[in-house]
């Protein structure tokens, strides 16, 4: 999911929420623009960071002049909107297709076809497999977000080689960004991650368990509280994102533990970091979903104009919109900022 990035970028955007389907549509504002059409598929626009990456994109296609479609699967997970999604904007025509994809791996044969047909394919946030089925790859630098917060765990907890670890993930498929993030977080912990391109084959004692909270507040609570029951000493949780953060903070104040468990995260949207402020989160990774969406539509104007395809960051196999820790209990040795300091940048 790494350089802080310039936050007065960000600009004031369009509200909204979207529904399945095609979500909005901005008209070209020049004759050189109007063969221009970018689409965007999402997860899900349920969770804020979707929905930010929609409005950030919406705003860059109408200030470039470009045609804009945008659509999202019902829920995290939902595969064969998707796929409809990608085929509908095959035959539309699109020049490039930005997408969050839900199954990393289902999903390439349809973005082959794309491809095949000329258009340019721009992964957001998730990593495709193999990673090469997308011409680029825009995304946080995840397993440095997951390293951030496991780092400022090991660092906070009493004694980190006596901890007892959860980890709320996201879906059993093991998404790229899941596991980039859980990856990442052991690493920073002290963790051997073993195979870092999945996880369930460590064998370190101090981790109690993974469950799958699929992004969502209940799921976090749900699965906390298995993960309670099987040790209530586990002292210190892993969340994939921030509802999920939010669902293990209410299993661990029902538990009586409120104040005895560690909650770290990732995202940055601004419920996020009120609960960083509120000292429900210990710690969280804020990432730019605004960045990421806005700066893959101008990749994709840039390559239907020039036919020059987006480059990776230098060092690195994709393009990093940045990664910065945000907590209000800094540790020496890892950068932050503050809850004051991220709720001038936070989104959602």
């Amino acid at each position: 999911m790494t350089t802080n990035i310039a936050f007065h970028r960000f600009a004031k955007l369009i509200a909204g929420t979207a529904m399945l389907g095609v979500l909005a549509t901005v008209g070209p504002a020049n004759a050189q623009s109007d063969d221009i059409l970018v689409g965007l598929v999402v997860k899900t626009e349920a969770n804020p960071f979707f929905a930010k990456m929609r409005e950030g994109a919406s705003q860059k296609s109408a200030e470039l002049g470009v045609k804009f479609q945008s659509f999202a699967g019902k829920y995290d997970g939902d595969h064969d909107t998707q796929v409809t999604a990608v085929e509908n904007l095959i035959s539309a025509g699109a020049s490039g297709i930005l997408i969050a994809a839900s199954d990393p791996k289902a999903i390439t044969p349809v973005l082959e076809q794309a491809r095949q047909a000329g258009i340019l394919v721009i992964a957001l946030d998730t990593p495709l497999d193999p990673a090469n089925a997308a011409d680029q790859t825009f995304a946080t630098d995840n397993f440095k977000a997951g390293e951030l917060i496991g780092q400022w765990a090991a660092k906070t907890v009493a004694d980190p080689k006596t901890s007892k670890i959860g980890f709320l993930d996201a879906i059993e498929t093991q998404p790229t960004v899941d596991v980039a993030r859980d990856q990442g977080f052991m690493k920073g912990f002290g963790i051997d991650p073993k195979d870092p391109a999945r996880y369930l084959d460590e064998d370190d004692a101090r981790i109690v368990g993974h469950q799958w909270g699929q992004g969502s507040e209940e799921g976090g609570r749900t699965g906390a509280e298995n993960l309670l029951q099987k040790d209530p000493d586990l002292n210190v949780f892993y969340t994939i994102n921030e509802p999920t953060a939010a669902g293990a903070y209410e299993a661990i104040k029902a538990a009586g533990k409120d104040g005895s468990v560690v909650i770290t995260s990732v995202d940055g949207g601004c419920p996020g970091v009120e609960n960083v402020k509120a000292g429900v989160i210990g710690a969280t990774s804020m990432q730019y979903p605004l960045l990421m969406a806005s700066k893959g539509v101008e990749a994709i104007v840039n390559f239907k104009k020039s036919g020059e395809k987006p480059a990776a960051t230098a060092g690195l196999d994709f393009f990093d919109t940045g990664v910065t820790l945000v907590t209000d209990k800094p540790v020496d040795g890892v950068p932050s900022i503050t809850s004051a300091e991220a709720l001038k940048q936070c989104w959602g």
